[in-house]
């Protein structure tokens, strides 16, 4: 944000909907490309909801664009064939210049960030207090649902917007005050755009019947990460053969190192087999719960997975806590 003190005057440009914009849309770039000075470049939108690496983009859907981007671009918008801004240009792909491919930041998303800056002097994005991951068909089969959609809740963060509304872990959040939730990165820049402080209703999946949840929103800016903390390892070991996988009890031990709960139960994984169905799990990754039942002993692990065997749909939903202290629920199918 800049505020300008000048006798001179100015005419500004004006902000078009960049909702609006659609795919093969024709755009203008203006910017100053390697210090060149000013330049205009043309092409057209290429894609949109972008999402980039970095943490900006759990909050932000960015638009692609052809139209030539290079170094000393970033800030310049976007222009329609109407003279709108519908996109400040921001970032491209590859470091040595244009490849056709770059990205702006819609109008729409830039506008709440302005008047935000205007009003209070920083940003205040709406929090939830969730940690989210998608849907997969198998975790839907299990659940109930049509189709894979919604975020599912991995985990809640004490004492958050969330906590406090009762939401709990293995919910799957379908709609956001009236908007749906086709999929889960969609609800982080949802929830972000929404003003804090305001109550907004949650539509959620819980043991097979939709169910609605008010929640008053917090500020995203204040609250907190989870920690990474190590453990120790326990040479008590054995092998889930079904799993292709190798575990321990989880104990005191690992639970204050690790700083958990200090009601959690489960197994600590110390060994992955190549071909195991969960591969891309991680060793030291805490298996909590199996078909939303407590785990607490390897023998309860395998009487699930014994039951899960008999039945049709071969379906094991088990629930996880990552190296980074981060709940997970993950559908698995056995053979």
């Amino acid at each position: 944000m800049l505020k300008i003190e000048s006798k001179d005057k100015f005419k500004p440009v004006k902000f078009g909907d960049s909702d609006k914009a659609r795919i093969g849309d024709w755009v203008l770039a203006i910017g100053n490309p390697f210090g060149l000075g000013g330049t205009v470049t043309s092409g057209i939108i290429s894609a949109k909801n972008r999402n980039l690496s970095g943490a900006i983009t759990r909050y932000e859907d960015f638009i692609q664009t052809d139209a030539s981007i290079n170094v000393g671009n970033s800030g310049g918008p976007l222009f329609d064939t109407q003279g709108n801004v519908i996109g400040i240009n921001t970032a491209i792909l590859g470091q040595s210049g244009s490849i056709g491919i770059g990205f702006s930041i819609p109008s729409n998303s830039a506008k709440i960030i302005i008047d935000q800056l205007i009003e209070f002097g920083e940003t205040k994005r709406g929090w939830l207090g969730v940690r989210i991951q998608y849907v997969t068909k198998e975790i839907a089969d299990v659940e109930g649902l049509d189709k894979p959609r919604g975020a599912l809740v991995a985990s809640v963060a004490k004492e958050s917007p969330a906590d406090k509304a009762g939401i709990k872990s293995g919910d799957i959040i379908l709609e956001f005050n009236g908007t749906s939730i086709k999929e889960m990165n969609e609800l982080p820049k949802i929830v972000a755009q929404t003003e804090v402080g305001k109550t907004v209703e949650l539509k959620v999946w819980r043991n097979k019947i939709e169910i609605i949840k008010k929640i008053k929103l917090g500020r995203l800016e204040t609250s907190s990460d989870f920690k990474v903390a190590k453990k120790k390892k326990d040479p008590n070991i054995s092998e889930i053969k079904s799993l292709k996988i190798s575990v321990r009890v989880l104990n005191e031990k690992d639970i204050e190192e690790r700083k958990l709960p200090k009601q959690t139960t489960g197994l600590v994984i110390t060994n992955i087999q190549n071909d195991s169905p969960i591969n891309y799990l991680k060793v030291n990754n805490i298996i909590t719960e199996a078909q939303k039942k407590k785990i607490r002993s390897i023998n309860g692990l395998e009487k699930i997975i014994k039951s899960v065997l008999k039945s049709s749909e071969k379906t094991l939903l088990i629930s996880i806590y990552n190296n980074q202290n981060q709940r997970r629920y993950i559908g698995v199918k056995l053979d």
